[in-house]
């Protein structure tokens, strides 16, 4: 009976190694379709998130100051630098999809909730949406650069 459990166990616990290895498939810097960010994926204890690290156009034309969410609807965040935003947050892996996080867009302003999928090892399925899944968006990033071991 011991060995049983004790095979079982081990079982269980390389069953849970390869799916955190294939949760963090994901770190490492993204482009979205419309090339203007990359965002770099990193996990913070046992969620996934993303800042912007790099922008396009890094200062608003007006001022030449470092661009700021000047769309974020609570006022006192307007101020806040695009450069180092963290755009993405609280993302779960639950087996073939990274879900339960948000995506917030600077251009708008708006959060929506969201889901991600890996269609290969370079490519992420964004999908952002209100309410319902069907209702939504998918933006489609590519991999700039693989994670560090």
């Amino acid at each position: 009976m011991v060995k049983v459990f004790g095979l079982l166990a081990a079982i269980f616990c390389a069953l849970n190694l390869s799916a955190q290895d294939g949760a963090d498939k994901i770190i490492g810097i993204w482009e979205p379709s419309n090339g203007k960010a990359r965002v770099k994926v990193e996990k913070i204890g046992s969620k996934y998130f993303g800042k912007i690290v790099w922008l396009r156009e890094p200062n608003d034309p007006e001022t030449n100051a470092p661009k700021v969410d000047k769309n974020n609807p609570d006022e006192s965040l307007r101020s806040t630098p695009l450069k180092g935003y963290r755009m993405l947050k609280d993302f779960v892996f639950k087996g073939d999809e990274w879900a339960d996080g948000t995506i917030y867009d600077p251009e708008n302003g708006s959060t929506y909730s969201c889901s991600i999928k890996m269609k290969n090892d370079n490519t992420l399925e964004i999908r952002g949406y209100i309410g319902v899944k069907a209702l939504g968006r998918t933006d489609v990033w590519k991999r700039l650069e693989l994670k560090s071991k």
